[in-house]
This record gives structure tokens, sequence and C-alpha cells, in this order.
């Protein structure tokens, strides 16, 4: 039997990219998760405060519920460590914040309009999580 997993990679990476592309039509902006988010964070985007609030819920909540339907019961293989997953999350936050941005703004918008500096952002983002997985999975062993 030939294996289909990836086809869920691919149809979630046009799901990503059509999204990119009517908010970008609609709005004129990036779509870049982090900077809506540190919008409504660092208060400086409460103007536009109910889309991005609309936005966040969609990006939590209708995945949520496509999982539902779709894959009742599903693994997801993450660790249940929680200090862990806590840290991780704020590592991640932390460094979106320095890059002035995260994958979707960097590497899914920024590619896409052949942006040097998402194209870089998306390389570092690569090495810091391949050395993250090496250093705390197969070295320190906590996740």
């Amino acid at each position: 039997m030939i294996e289909t997993d990836w086809i869920w990679g691919f149809v979630g990476g046009l799901m990503i990219g059509g999204a990119a592309a009517i908010y970008l039509l609609f709005n004129g902006r990036i779509m870049g998760a982090s900077g809506i988010i540190g919008g409504l964070v660092d208060r400086s985007g409460l103007d536009t405060g109910w889309e991005r609030g609309s936005f966040l819920a969609g990006l939590v909540l209708v995945p949520g519920a496509m999982a539902l339907m779709f894959f009742p019961g599903i693994s997801t293989n993450i660790t249940g460590n929680m200090a862990a997953i806590v840290a991780a999350g704020l590592l991640v936050g932390i460094g979106t914040r320095l890059a002035n941005g995260c994958t979707s703004g960097h590497g899914v918008c920024g590619i896409s309009r052949f942006s040097l500096r998402g194209m870089v952002a998306t390389v570092f983002y690569l090495l810091a999580g391949g050395i993250s997985v090496v250093l705390f999975k197969h070295l320190l062993g906590v996740v």
C-alpha cells in the first residue's frame, strides 16, 4: 500500500497559502500570526481588534473542528511534559518577536513574494528547530 500521509500536508499547505492570499487580498497586509497577536498584546492593533480576534479564533477553532470531524481520536505525538510545552511556546514567542515575524509571515508570505528577509528568516527557523530537536530530544531527553 502506498503511503498517503503527505497528502494531508499538501492539503494543509494549500489551505494556509489560500488563507494568506485571501488575507492579503482583503486587508492589503501580510498574514503574519505573530504580528496579529502582537498587535493585541502591545495594544498597537486595537483599532483592528475585531479583525485580529476573528482571525485568531479561526486559527484555533477551524483546525480543532476539522480534527474532530475528520480524525476523531487522532494521536498528536506531543510530549506529556507540560513544562517543555510551555517553555517551547515561550521560546517560539520570543523568537518571533526577535525575527519580526513568524513562519506564516516569513515562510508562507515572505517566500511567496521572493522576500530575501523572509527566506533568510525561514532558513534560520528551520535550523533552530532542527537544533532544538537534537538538543532537547536526543541529548537532554526532555521530550
